[in-house]
């Protein structure tokens, strides 16, 4: 199933450029400029990078502002407890925080499930092993391999 374009993306979702300009200018922090000029240059950004900044903004606001989401990363990440590292995350931008939230979300779902299937395996019937004797009889022996080097390099001189 081939993914839409990011035109197709944002016409479908929002309804065109506009409009998705206008949710981004009430969702970013506009700083110093005035929302006029922030409006501008959003409107000459690409489509993509439009709709990153409101994935991006919107977890942002979710979270429920830029400290907060640090912290919901470290956690994540598995060093919520850790406050150098913490303040460390802090100084990263909401993308990368974002990043970072995302991978710790999908690494808590990749454990729960090993977990649930590790948890199935052992419930399952344990399989009959072969005794010893059979697996050493139906082991390879080693090749000489070294040996015959040295009779081919003994041969040419």
């Amino acid at each position: 199933m081939p993914s839409n374009s990011p035109l197709a993306r944002v016409k479908e979702e929002f309804g065109g450029k506009d409009k998705l300009v206008d949710k981004l200018v009430g969702l970013v922090d506009v700083g110093e400029s005035s929302k006029d000029e922030l409006r501008k240059r959003l409107l000459g950004a690409a489509n993509s990078k439009l709709l990153r900044l409101h994935i991006v903004a919107t977890k942002v606001k979710e979270q429920g502002g830029h400290d907060k989401l640090a912290a919901a990363a470290a956690t994540g990440v598995g060093h919520g407890k850790d406050k150098d590292y913490v303040s460390k995350l802090e100084s990263f931008s909401n993308g990368r925080l974002v990043d970072l939230l995302e991978a710790g979300e999908r690494r808590a779902k990749r454990k729960a499930g090993a977990a649930a299937s590790a948890v199935a395996a052992k419930s399952a019937a344990p399989k009959a092993k072969k005794p010893p004797a059979e697996a050493k009889a139906k082991a390879k022996p080693k090749a000489k391999a070294p040996a015959a080097k040295r009779a081919k390099s003994s041969a040419r001189k």
